[in-house]
């Protein structure tokens, strides 16, 4: 599926991705501030972040500029990420299960995005026959691909912060259910996170991991 996908890339093929992507990152980061919210820490709402304005929330490299290099290289996961939620945890009521849980929110998003998507993918699929002989065959074929986009993006930003590599959602949630010590240890990762992911993604493994859970799941939403 993915490679039928992302095979002959045009301009408008990636203005189809883009669209879902920044929907995507945006609920994202929206679901971490509003969690964040609710256990007790107002900074994303004071910083005007508790809103659907992709404006407010997409960063140059992060939005655009990865997605767009990780598509023109060939790369066979595509993802990007927007600018954090500030987040203070001193303001949770409860320090464990607040983090938990606004960890856990931005993944949750992702994951409820994509069973909509799919759903409203299968929809048109079962009447894509009729649609492409029709007038709007062309605007159809626009909409069936932005689902599946959003589809396979949601579900590759849901696994791919579910990495317990700091500083992605993953790692947070494993923290948290480490021993203090042990937590404290491993949230020393943080600052070289970037780099092993980064690593792990030029060297393939990661890349192959995401790839072997990834279709399963999209075979499955995608009724391949």
């Amino acid at each position: 599926m993915l490679e039928a996908m992302f095979a002959n890339f045009s301009l408008i093929q990636f203005i189809l991705l883009i669209l879902p992507l920044i929907l995507a990152v945006t609920l994202h980061e929206v679901a971490h501030g509003y969690a964040a919210l609710k256990m007790g820490d107002p900074t994303a709402r004071l910083a005007g972040r508790l809103t659907l304005n992709p404006i407010k929330h997409l960063d140059l490299f992060g939005s655009l500029l990865l997605p767009l290099v990780l598509t023109l290289s060939g790369s066979p996961i595509v993802f990007g990420y927007a600018k954090p939620v500030p987040v203070n945890v001193r303001n949770f009521r409860e320090y464990r299960k607040g983090t938990l849980w606004v960890s856990a929110a931005g993944v949750l998003a992702n994951m409820i995005l994509a069973v909509i998507s799919a759903a409203l993918f299968q929809m048109l699929a079962s009447t894509k026959a009729s649609w492409a002989q029709s007038q709007y065959g062309l605007p159809f074929e626009f909409l069936f691909q932005l689902l599946a986009y959003s589809v396979i993006i949601n579900c590759i930003l849901a696994l791919f912060n579910l990495i317990p590599i700091p500083p992605l959602d993953g790692s947070r949630i494993v923290a948290m259910l480490l021993p203090a010590r042990l937590s404290m240890h491993f949230s020393r990762l943080e600052r070289f996170g970037m780099i092993i992911i980064l690593v792990l993604l030029i060297t393939g493994p990661l890349s192959r991991l995401m790839s072997f859970f990834l279709k399963p799941v999209l075979d499955f939403l995608l009724g391949q």
